[in-house]
């Protein structure tokens, strides 16, 4: 038996956790079902029940739901938890070294025009692009910093639970899940021997334009855009270790306007002398 027994995909609306899940699918001995505890539904649209639980006894006992789901599956059964889901099965999943963690993230600013899109049309997936329905909506600057940091809070928590337990994930962003050897590489990180011939393409990318092109105020959106911390945006979370930079081996130019960041291995001594000389020049 592998390290894991189960598995749940940390992701939000919008940031083709659709596709991954699909994708994931494919793999004999790996389920995943869905949004199993979103508030409103249980397991995707159109279900009343999952493993003999209505919604409403879910919700009453999402721990025993969750047994359930393990117990009728074989292999691995997992789910996609979103940071508005039941936050009692964050803590019954976080903490398990048994249940593998996979984290998808995107573009924060992509996964909320196109949460924006799919408000106003409608379209929450997509099968045939010939359906497209396309409409174009305002920016909203409050907005956008409101579910931006509501996303920061919970992968910080997220990954502060990960590391006081001693465990890691895999981490995959949006543009990662088209690469089949990513996809092939998660499947060695759950423990199956099985591997993706070809990629799922059920779900089709509903609005590949930049993200410019797909709002009503472009120029409103960049000004307020302007006042946002752009490497958050970018690059949430932040799995780096979190340190400080090493500024007092950094060396200072006298008299220029240079600074240094010495690297081991690196031409330091000649450097050194390099900027003495400059100083030199510049006087």
């Amino acid at each position: 038996m592998g390290r894991f027994t189960s598995f749940v995909i940390f992701a939000e609306m919008r940031t083709g956790s659709n596709f991954l899940e699909a994708n994931i699918n494919q793999l004999p001995g790996v389920h995943s079902y869905g949004e199993a505890f979103n508030p409103y539904l249980i397991g995707g649209e159109g279900n009343d029940g999952l493993f003999g639980f209505s919604l409403a006894a879910r919700d009453a006992d999402p721990a025993s739901f969750l047994r359930s789901m393990r117990a009728h599956t074989k292999g691995l059964a997992g789910f996609r938890f979103f940071s508005d889901h039941d936050a009692r099965v964050f803590d019954l999943v976080v903490d398990d070294p048994a249940c593998a963690k996979i984290i998808l993230t995107r573009n924060q600013l992509e996964s909320y025009i196109s949460w924006k899109i799919a408000t106003e049309s409608d379209q929450w997936w997509l099968a045939d692009t010939k359906h497209l329905q396309t409409v174009r909506p305002r920016f909203d600057l409050a907005e956008f910093q409101a579910r931006l940091d509501a996303t920061q809070a919970f992968q910080r928590k997220l990954v502060h639970r990960l590391q006081i337990s001693g465990q890691t994930a895999f981490y995959i962003d949006y543009d990662d899940v088209l690469d089949l050897e990513v996809l092939n590489g998660l499947a060695t990180f759950l423990g199956v021997e099985a591997r993706l011939p070809k990629l799922n393409f059920d779900f089709k990318k509903q609005n590949p334009e930049a993200v410019a092109d797909k709002v009503l105020n472009p120029k409103e959106m960049q000004a307020g855009l302007a006042r946002v911390d752009w490497f958050s945006i970018h690059h949430t979370p932040n799995f780096e270790p979190r340190r400080q930079a090493a500024v007092p081996q950094y060396v200072a130019s006298e008299g220029a306007p240079l600074l240094f960041m010495p690297l081991k291995s690196g031409p330091e001594a000649r450097l050194r002398k390099w900027l003495q000389r400059e100083v030199v020049r510049l006087i």
